[in-house]
């Protein structure tokens, strides 16, 4: 999945965080942070931009 790969590369070069792809199943894709599922494409049917990722995880660092 290059999409993944290049988000992996983004959040790496943004935060200096370690991303890691987890095989899931049925196509799903879900960003967790700290344990939370933080995007689910269930709900969005498509991949999500960095920026909604980045968005997810500046709200989860303010947790």
């Amino acid at each position: 999945m290059p999409q993944a790969s290049s988000l992996q590369e983004a959040i790496k070069k943004k935060y200096g965080l370690s991303a890691s792809l987890k095989e899931g199943a049925g196509g799903i894709f879900e960003v967790s942070i700290d344990g939370k599922v933080v995007y689910s494409n269930q709900t969005t049917y498509r991949f999500p931009t960095d920026e909604e990722i980045f968005e997810r995880i500046e709200t989860a660092k303010k947790r």
